[in-house]
């Protein structure tokens, strides 16, 4: 397995340490984290002009009806440079997309889930090679499948190896895909179940291989939501809150939308036959209401603003944007830009940018190798995106974070995020 040492002596010295700096983010009631008025892009090495390039490609997207309409930003520094809001919330509602919309984030839950859980090791709580069933015991004699092709769960093997929680962070731990036919048919995600009854589900089925063998991206992060639980002894969606979302000042991060909130929520479209977008709902439990699964994997709605707050605190290793207060430690916010992926896993995929990534303990995709990219990024960068029409980059290199969010299905765009990625690149006047 990758190197996953922080450097710490034992569980002692990361409690003592954790308390210290989660007291002290706990002051900050509404932390500084831009100022209300963008800077100018000069200030930070970006190019007004090449921006302005970006959103007449962003706009023409709209026009072209690649999607209905976009939020995207761009920070460099820690100064927000760049935030626009194009086209449509709401086609059929005439609404005009907002700065603050709100748009199903899917996958990009599982980076937000994994820091919080990165908050819990700064307090000694577990360790990365602590086995899943020293927490879960439902996951102890889990069997593997013969042929991680089948469905049949009688046709099985026992196990070699230990599933750690490092593996979970990795997506080596055998665990699948919430589509994944194993899972559809044995109902193992269902949004009208609670997060125990997918724990216990996901432990009845059989694994796809041995842990620490095979990368296989799934339900990981949503398993680390109820470690949280027990780790912190809170629920998780109350642990969220309490120790990341609150001291961001990400109060538009939320498992459903109601009241008020649920006029922020833009509508997602899907492309017809005749490439009109028409409104399309993959979740048969609406957004607008709590559902009874509280997932850590795919769960969340956010904004642009507030995750450009949580990438930039991830691009200051952990410290909170304005201010000198932090949500981890130096040494545990470096894991989230480390590959951690064993290396019988490695490779992670054998085609594009797959072929060219590893995976960290913090849950985020790390750029190995820029080449098998389509557009430009830097080796070091980690990021990722959702199912329904959103991405972000936290650079290292460069200094930058982008965002960009829309809502549709699938989530190509006409390429509308690969372009953003291009231009915001070609806009770059000093390139680091």
């Amino acid at each position: 397995m990758a190197q996953m040492t922080t450097g710490h002596t034992g569980k002692g010295m990361r409690v003592m340490a954790a308390r210290l700096f989660l007291a002290s983010a706990y002051l900050v009631a509404q932390p500084a984290v831009f100022a209300a008025e963008l800077a100018m892009p000069e200030s930070v090495g970006l190019s007004s002009a090449g921006l302005a390039a970006v959103t007449q490609r962003l706009q023409r997207h709209v026009d072209e009806g690649d999607i209905a309409g976009v939020v995207a930003a761009v920070a460099r520094d820690g100064k927000l440079v760049y935030q626009v809001a194009l086209g449509q919330q709401d086609i059929e509602a005439k609404r005009a997309m907002q700065e603050d919309a709100l748009f199903r984030i899917y996958s990009m839950a599982r980076e937000i889930t994994s820091v919080a859980a990165l908050t819990l090791y700064d307090q000694g709580a577990f360790e990365f090679d602590d086995p899943v069933s020293k927490y879960l015991p439902e996951f102890a004699d889990q069997r593997v499948l013969l042929d991680s092709s089948s469905t049949d769960i009688n046709a099985t093997r026992e196990r070699v190896g230990e599933m750690t929680i490092a593996h979970l962070l990795t997506h080596t731990s055998g665990l699948g895909s919430r589509s994944s036919a194993l899972y559809v048919e044995n109902n193992v995600r269902d949004r009208a179940a609670s997060l125990d009854a997918m724990v216990r589900k996901a432990a009845a089925v059989p694994l796809f291989q041995d842990p620490g063998t095979e990368f296989r991206y799934g339900i990981h992060a949503t398993i680390v939501g109820k470690l949280i639980e027990v780790w912190s002894g809170q629920p998780f969606e109350e642990y969220l809150r309490d120790a990341l979302l609150q001291p961001l000042g990400m109060d538009s991060t939320l498992f459903w939308a109601e009241g008020d909130n649920a006029e922020r929520l833009a509508q997602l479209y899907r492309p017809d036959t005749d490439k009109a977008l028409r409104p399309y709902a993959i979740e048969s439990v609406p957004w607008t209401q709590r559902p009874a699964l509280i997932e850590g994997g795919v769960g969340l709605l956010s904004s642009v603003p507030d995750f450009v707050r949580f990438s930039q605190m991830v691009l200051d290793r952990g410290r909170i944007a304005g201010s000198n207060e932090r949500l981890l430690s130096e040494s545990t916010a470096a894991l989230m830009y480390a590959n951690a992926v064993p290396a019988a896993a490695m490779p992670i995929g054998d085609s594009r940018y797959w072929l060219g990534s590893g995976w960290s303990l913090g849950g985020f995709n790390v750029v190995l190798d820029p080449s098998t990219y389509n557009y430009p990024v830097s080796e070091g960068t980690i990021w990722w995106d959702g199912s329904a029409g959103t991405r972000f980059f936290i650079d290292p290199v460069q200094g930058t974070v982008l965002v960009i969010m829309a809502q549709v299905s699938p989530s190509n765009g006409g390429g509308f995020r690969e372009n953003f990625s291009r231009l915001v690149d070609a806009a770059l006047i000093e390139r680091r």
